[in-house]
C-alpha cells in the first residue's frame, strides 16, 4: 500500500479548509491595515457558511444514500470526509477567535471599543436599557416551547437567544427569541472624547432578555445560529416539459429554507442543558457544534470593517485604487473592429464594455445580440443594454443560467424582465450548467455576416468586476466568430460542441485540447528541448490532469500552478511531482481569471477560460475558453504570469506536504504585489495598437487539430507604465520586473 505521505493527492475538502486558513492568516497579517484585517475575518466566517451548506451539506446528504460515493482522489467515503473535516474546522474556528481578541485589542488602540455587556456603569446601563425598550422591544418576537408549543422553524443563518425558564405553574421549559436580520446588526456611539463604542445587537438582547420572560425565570440562557444544507439540485422527476423551469427553481428555493440543520453554533460555555436540547431538536451530532468567541454572524464584522473603512483614516484601509477608466474618446466597440481588445478588471473599468453593447444595440447594421448569463448584479447595466437593444428591434438571445447557486432568484426575476422585452431566453442544459461567459454581436454589411465576439473568465456583473481579477478578451476575427455561433445554436438546441479550432467548450473541447499541448510539452521535455507549462486558475481535482501534470513533470517539464482555492495536488513530491511548483495568490482582490500557458517565447501557445480543473467544469458544465493568437495581447497574458510568479506579497507557495508557506523577498529586493501592480500594467490597454495577426497555417480538418503557435513579439512595444497615484510606491516596479528602460 502507498505511503499516504507518498500520495500527491489532497481531498478537495481539506484542501478548501486550507485554503480558507489563508484568508484568516491575513486578518492577523500586521501588514494589512487594520479594516481590511477585520474584513478578512469576516471573509472567512462567510466561506465557512458556505462550506457548510454547500460541501457538508452534500456530504451528509451522501452518508444517507446506499451507495456511498467515493471522493475522486483520496476515495474517502463521504462519512470519512466529514470525520476529517469537523476537528479541523474546530482548530481553525480557534484560531479565528483568537484573531478576533486581537482585532479587539488592535481596534481598542484605534480608539474602537467594544462594549462589554457584563461590565456596564450605572450610566451605561441606563442609556442602554432606554434604547433596548424604545428601538428593539417593539419588534421582537418570542416564542416558548412547552407542552402545548411546539418547537419553531429556525431559518438559515439567523441569529436566536435560546433561555432555559422556569415558572411556579408550568415548570421548566425554553424560550427563544429571533434576532432578525432586520436589526442593524452593530450600533455605533461617537463618544465626547471622540473615541467610538460598538455594540452587538444580539448581545444587547441577550443582557436584556430577562425582562422579556417577565412571567417566568431565566434559569440559563446563550446565543446560537442554525446552518442548513443548501445543496439542493433540480429534481429530474419535476422536469415536467409543461412546467417553466423557473417556477421549478422557485419551488426548490423554498425547499432549500427547510433542508437539515448541518452545523450550530454557540456562545462560549453555553450551557449544556440548552445544547442538548436543540442538538435534539435539529438532530445535529455533537461535533458539529462549535462554541465561539467571534460574532455567530460575519454580517456583523462586514459591518464593523465598513464603518472603520468610512470614518476616514487612510492608515487602517488600503490605499484607494479604482479602476482605470477609459479616455472619454474611447470606443471599445469601434477599437475591437479594428484589432483584438484585453481588458483586464479590476485594474480596468467595465464602462467600455457596456457602452460597446449599448452602442451594438442602437448600431443599424446589427442583427442580432447573443449572451450567457450567470451571475448578474442586482441592478445590472449589461442587462439594461439588451433590454435596450431588444426595444431598439435587435434579436437578443439570452442563455440565463438559473441554477447559479445563491443567485437563483436574481436570475429569475432578470430572466421575466428580458423575456417581457421581447428578448429570447433560453435556459440550458437539463444535465449541464451553464458556465461560460460569452458574448456574440452580429452584423450584416452589404449582405455578409460580420461577428464581434467576447469570451471571458468572470462574469457579466460591475459590481464583482471592481473585487475579482478577471479577463475581457473581444475580437471580431470570423473564425472564433463563426465557432461561437456554432456554440449558441447548440445550446439553444440542447447539444453540446464537440468541434472547435480557435475555442474550448467544455464538456467536449475543454479538458482533451489542454491535455493535447500538455502532452506537446511533455513530447518536447523526452527529446531533450525546452518545455514548461503555467496553469492559472481557481482550483484544480481532476485526476485525469493531476495525473498528467504528474507525467509531465517526470518527462522532465516545468510545471508552475497559480490555484488560489482547492489545489488537490501536492508539489515536489519526490519521482512524482519533483518539477511541480504550486502558489496560491490571496489577498486584497479575488484572484478569479484562468490562464493556460504552453511553451515559452515563439512557440508559446496561450488560452484564457472560463473553466476550472474541477470535474464539475470539465465534465459537468459548457465552458468556453480560447487560444489567444494575438501577439500584443498573448504578450500581455504572459507578463501577468510572470509578474504573480514573482509576487512576496500575496503568495503561499506549497510544500511537498501539502501546507503552505509565505513567499519572502529576497534580502535586498523589493516586495513584489502583483495585484497592485497591474494597475501601471495596464494603465494605457485602451489604447493599444492593433497589432498584426500572425500568419495561420490552413485550418485542420480534424477537430483536435493542433493550436497555433503564439509568437510574441520580441520585445515591448512601449515601456510598462507606472501605477496611477494611489499607488506611487511600486513606480518603476515593472520596469525592473520585465527588463524594460524608460523610453
Amino acid at each position: 500500500m502507498e505511503n499516504p505521505s507518498d500520495s500527491i493527492f489532497i481531498n478537495r475538502e481539506l484542501s478548501w479548509l486550507d485554503f480558507d486558513s489563508r484568508v484568516l492568516a491575513l486578518a492577523k497579517e500586521k501588514s494589512v491595515p487594520l479594516a481590511e484585517r477585520v474584513k478578512f475575518a469576516a471573509i472567512f466566517a462567510s466561506n465557512m457558511d458556505e462550506f457548510f451548506m454547500v460541501r457538508v451539506g452534500s456530504l451528509y446528504d451522501q452518508t444517507l444514500l446506499k451507495n456511498n460515493k467515493l471522493d475522486i482522489v483520496t476515495h474517502m467515503t463521504a462519512s470519512e470526509q466529514i470525520a476529517a473535516i469537523t476537528p479541523r474546522v474546530a482548530e481553525l474556528q480557534a484560531k479565528c477567535d483568537k484573531t478576533y481578541q486581537h482585532l479587539l485589542t488592535a481596534l481598542e488602540a484605534n480608539r474602537y471599543h467594544k462594549v462589554d455587556f457584563s461590565h456596564l456603569t450605572k450610566q451605561q446601563e441606563h442609556y442602554w436599557k432606554a434604547f433596548f425598550q424604545q428601538e428593539i422591544f417593539p419588534i421582537l418576537s418570542p416564542q416558548v416551547v412547552d407542552q402545548r408549543h411546539p418547537f419553531p422553524f429556525l431559518r438559515n443563518k439567523e441569529i436566536y437567544f435560546a433561555a432555559m425558564l422556569n415558572s411556579k405553574t408550568d415548570g421548566t421549559y425554553y424560550g427563544i427569541i429571533p434576532i432578525s436580520s432586520q436589526f442593524e446588526r452593530v450600533l455605533f456611539i461617537k463618544n465626547p472624547d471622540g473615541t467610538t463604542s460598538f455594540a452587538f445587537v444580539e448581545e444587547l438582547i441577550a443582557h436584556f432578555a430577562g425582562s422579556i420572560f417577565n412571567k417566568s425565570t431565566v434559569q440559563k440562557s446563550c446565543l446560537f445560529r442554525v446552518t442548513r444544507n443548501a445543496d439542493i439540485t433540480v429534481d429530474e422527476g419535476m422536469m415536467d416539459h409543461d412546467i417553466d423551469f423557473r417556477d421549478v427553481m422557485s419551488e426548490l428555493l423554498k425547499k432549500r429554507r427547510k433542508l437539515a440543520a448541518v452545523r450550530l453554533q454557540f456562545w462560549p460555555d453555553a450551557p449544556q442543558e440548552i445544547v442538548r436540547f436543540l442538538r435534539d431538536k435539529l438532530v445535529v451530532p455533537a461535533d458539529r457544534c462549535y462554541a465561539q468567541t467571534t460574532p455567530l454572524d460575519p454580517g456583523g464584522l462586514f459591518r464593523l470593517a465598513s464603518r472603520v473603512a468610512s470614518d476616514g483614516n487612510p492608515a487602517l484601509c488600503y490605499p484607494p485604487a479604482k479602476p482605470i477608466q477609459a479616455p472619454a474618446s474611447y470606443d471599445l466597440y469601434t477599437e475591437a473592429h479594428h484589432h483584438d481588445v484585453l481588458l483586464a478588471y479590476p485594474y480596468q473599468s467595465i464602462r467600455p464594455f457596456i457602452r460597446m453593447l449599448m452602442k451594438a444595440g442602437s448600431d443599424p447594421d446589427v442583427v442580432s445580440i447573443k449572451m450567457t448569463l450567470y451571475r448578474m448584479a442586482s441592478d445590472s447595466q449589461i442587462v439594461q443594454a439588451l433590454i435596450n437593444a431588444a426595444e431598439n428591434g435587435k434579436e437578443v438571445v439570452a442563455m440565463v443560467e438559473l441554477r447559479a447557486r445563491f443567485d437563483e432568484q436574481n436570475n429569475i426575476d432578470w430572466s421575466k424582465q428580458l423575456e417581457e422585452a421581447g428578448c429570447t431566453v433560453f435556459y440550458g442544459f437539463d444535465d449541464y450548467k451553464v458556465h461560460s461567459k460569452l458574448t456574440l454581436i452580429t452584423s450584416k454589411v452589404n449582405g455578409k455576416y460580420h461577428y464581434l465576439t467576447q469570451i471571458g473568465t468572470g462574469n457579466y456583473n460591475e459590481k464583482t468586476s471592481e473585487l475579482y481579477t478577471d479577463l475581457s478578451f473581444i475580437t471580431t476575427r470570423q473564425e472564433i466568430g463563426e465557432e461561437a455561433s456554432a456554440v449558441f445554436n447548440n445550446m439553444a438546441l440542447q447539444r453540446l460542441t464537440s468541434e472547435a479550432d480557435t475555442m474550448l467548450v467544455a464538456p467536449l473541447r475543454f479538458k482533451s485540447v489542454l491535455l493535447e499541448q500538455m502532452d506537446r510539452q511533455i513530447d518536447l521535455a523526452r527529446r531533450g528541448q525546452p518545455a514548461s507549462m503555467i496553469l492559472k486558475n481557481n482550483s484544480i481535482n481532476d485526476p485525469e490532469i493531476i495525473n498528467k501534470i504528474s507525467e509531465a513533470s517526470c518527462a522532465g517539464v516545468r510545471v508552475d500552478m497559480i490555484v488560489r482555492g482547492i489545489c488537490c495536488i501536492k508539489a515536489g513530491v519526490p519521482g512524482k511531482t519533483e518539477n511541480v511548483h504550486i502558489r496560491s495568490l490571496v489577498g486584497r482582490y479575488l484572484e478569479h481569471s484562468r490562464i493556460y500557458c504552453f511553451g515559452s517565447g515563439e512557440d508559446m501557445t496561450i488560452y484564457i477560460a472560463s473553466g476550472d480543473f474541477l470535474t464539475r467544469n470539465t465534465e459537468r458544465r459548457v465552458e468556453v475558453g480560447v487560444r489567444v493568437d494575438d501577439r500584443e495581447i498573448a504578450r500581455k497574458l504572459r507578463g501577468i504570469l510572470d509578474l504573480q510568479l514573482r509576487d512576496t506579497v500575496n503568495a503561499r507557495e506549497m510544500q511537498p506536504d501539502g501546507s503552505y508557506t509565505r513567499v519572502k523577498p529576497k534580502e535586498g529586493d523589493p516586495p513584489v504585489d502583483s495585484q497592485m501592480a497591474m494597475y501601471g500594467y495596464f494603465q494605457h490597454g485602451f489604447d493599444l495598437p492593433a497589432a498584426p495577426a500572425p500568419v495561420r497555417p490552413a485550418r485542420s480538418p480534424r477537430p483536435a487539430a493542433a493550436p497555433n503557435a503564439v509568437r510574441p513579439a520580441a520585445s515591448a512595444s512601449r515601456p510598462v507604465q507606472t501605477a496611477p497615484r494611489d499607488n506611487v510606491r511600486f513606480r518603476g516596479l515593472l520596469d525592473s520586473l520585465f527588463g524594460r528602460g524608460k523610453k
